[in-house]
């Protein structure tokens, strides 16, 4: 059963749920919070500065990217194409969530995407097809992520000394883990495979062929595509 986009409702029930079922989530992620704080510290970040980045950006894998470009002086243009090539995935993303967000105020709806991760939206989007009227969840969970990507992020650039290589501990597998997990909730049987395999496929050979992270986009569009063509074949 799927939830009238009507009947979506903002509220604290929501809040409080999408927190409490993405802290399991949260704390994957935060594994991998660590292994940024300790690359920031070594690419020249201060302590105040990868905090402010991850609370003022929270993308992973742009932030990431970041550090690894990171210079004196920084560049500008680099940093911002790259990033917003692994970040245009978030479009499509957005779109997934538009027949629900649409009838939300846009304080409810603009103040909840920007807390909107890989992780949080596909655990809102099981949620809301499964008939949820829960329209802050999405808040919630990307609260509950915010949170502990932050606090890791302070542990990594504070005690990296400490902590040594994040790869000795598979931290670096956090993320991996956690993005398999959501992919077997999101599975839907036979009827997803196609879609499934084509993002795959063209991700793998975009990645092979093009450089930078276009592989990224490539699959997600590759993927979105696919739908549509069987929807309206």
């Amino acid at each position: 059963m799927t939830t009238h986009p009507d009947d979506v409702q903002f509220g604290w029930v929501g809040l409080r749920e999408g927190y409490r079922r993405c802290l399991p989530v949260a704390l994957g992620v935060a594994g991998y919070g660590v292994v940024f704080g300790v690359l920031a510290r070594e690419a020249g970040l201060s302590v105040a500065e990868a905090t402010l980045m991850s609370a003022t950006v929270l993308a992973g894998a742009a932030q990431l990217i970041a550090v690894e470009l990171w210079a004196d002086p920084v560049p500008v243009a680099a940093v911002v194409g790259t990033t917003l090539v692994v970040n245009l995935r978030y479009v499509l993303m957005g779109a997934a969530l538009r027949p629900w967000f649409r009838h939300l105020a846009p304080r409810h709806a603009y103040g909840s995407v920007f807390f909107t991760a890989d992780e949080n939206w596909a655990l809102t989007m099981g949620e809301l097809r499964s008939g949820s009227r829960r329209g802050a969840f999405l808040l919630g969970s990307g609260l509950a992520i915010w949170s502990f990507w932050v606090a890791a992020t302070i542990i990594g650039a504070t005690a990296g000394g400490v902590v040594g290589d994040p790869t000795r501990y598979g931290l670096d597998f956090a993320l991996t883990a956690v993005f398999l997990t959501i992919a077997v909730e999101l599975w839907e049987g036979r009827s997803t495979a196609a879609p499934w395999t084509v993002a795959a496929v063209v991700a793998v050979l975009a990645e092979a062929s093009l450089p930078g992270r276009w592989y990224v986009l490539c699959g997600a569009l590759a993927g979105a595509l696919t739908v549509v063509v069987r929807r309206d074949g």
